[in-house]
């Protein structure tokens, strides 16, 4: 087990848990009650992050994990610290205008599809040497 995969995995649990917190905020600040998921357009902006996050950690985890574990766990965490980087642009940018969030969502899914790819390479390899 890796110390700097296990890093990456606690910090986008925590970046999760602050998007998730923004989505109560938002409901607050824009009057949308709860179990309404539609209403202030600004409101519907902040909750597309947080589905969209969850949606992307689905892929990212494993691939995180399997690029670490096949691959090398440091550069598995450099990556994940890229993909890190690209939801909070995402999410930063999204807040503000659905346009502004193409550069966060490019960094993060580039970063996710590297490591899969990486991770499919590493277990091919390890199998063949079997």
């Amino acid at each position: 087990m890796s110390p700097w995969t296990s890093l990456i995995t606690a910090l986008a649990l925590l970046l999760y848990f602050v998007v998730i917190i923004n989505v109560g905020r938002a409901r607050a600040k824009y009057k949308v009650p709860v179990p309404q998921m539609t209403g202030d357009p600004n409101f519907e902006r902040v909750l597309r992050v947080q589905q969209n996050t969850l949606e992307q950690l689905v892929l990212f985890f494993p691939a995180l994990w399997l690029f670490s574990f096949y691959v090398n766990p440091l550069w598995g965490a450099g990556i994940g610290g890229a993909w890190l980087v690209g939801r909070a642009a995402y999410a930063w940018g999204y807040y503000q205008a659905a346009e502004k969030r193409g550069v966060g969502f490019a960094i993060s899914s580039l970063s996710s599809v590297v490591l899969l790819l990486g991770s499919l390479i590493g277990i091919i390899q390890s199998l063949v040497r079997i």
